[in-house]
């Protein structure tokens, strides 16, 4: 059965975005970006909420075709054209770049994903994330833990959770990440 991995960048006190909604503050570094370039080989689908949706699809596509794109963001960004996208979102009429939305029936849409064969399917977006908390479907939380605290902004959970260390690795930059399983609760 396929895995729901939800990955984020995240302060050390918690948050993913400031109390501006700037994410600024989580751009990961050339190794950092390798890693998760590396992991996104594990992935063929995305799961996003629209705003995740929106942000990917104003920005990836387009870096393909832009000199002055690092080797690194273009190999991103092929990556993420050609993976398949579900998007849960009641609002928006259509989507591209090989995506679909969903309005309605979350649980079944993640369940039929999980059962059908392929790679593992990677969650981005805290809105969509929240939800799927709630309806634990989340089989695995990798937290890129930045070495800075915000004080304060949108955090990253909403509920407790009991969760197993699967592998923390640290970064020349001071970026740890912790991998984390579903625990028994």
């Amino acid at each position: 059965m396929r895995q729901v991995i939800y990955s984020q960048m995240v302060s050390v006190d918690g948050y993913i975005e400031d109390q501006n909604g700037s994410i600024d503050w989580s751009k990961p570094d050339e190794e950092v970006f390798q890693y998760i370039i590396d992991q996104e080989k594990m992935v063929d689908t995305h799961l996003y909420g629209r705003k995740t949706y929106e942000n990917m699809a104003g920005h990836w596509p387009y870096v393909l075709n832009d000199p002055e794109s690092s080797s690194q963001d273009k190999e991103w960004a092929h990556m993420w054209v050609d993976r398949k996208k579900v998007v849960f979102s009641r609002t928006l009429a259509e989507v591209e770049w090989n995506s679909r939305i969903v309005k309605n029936n979350i649980q079944e849409e993640i369940e039929k994903e999980k059962d059908m064969p392929g790679k593992d399917l990677s969650l981005g977006g805290a809105i969509i994330a929240q939800t799927l908390m709630g309806l634990d479907v989340i089989d695995e939380y990798w937290l890129y833990v930045h070495p800075v605290t915000l004080g304060g902004g949108k955090p990253m959970f909403h509920k407790q959770l009991t969760l197993q260390l699967a592998e923390a690795r640290s970064f020349a930059s001071g970026i740890v990440l912790l991998r984390y399983r579903k625990g028994e609760e």
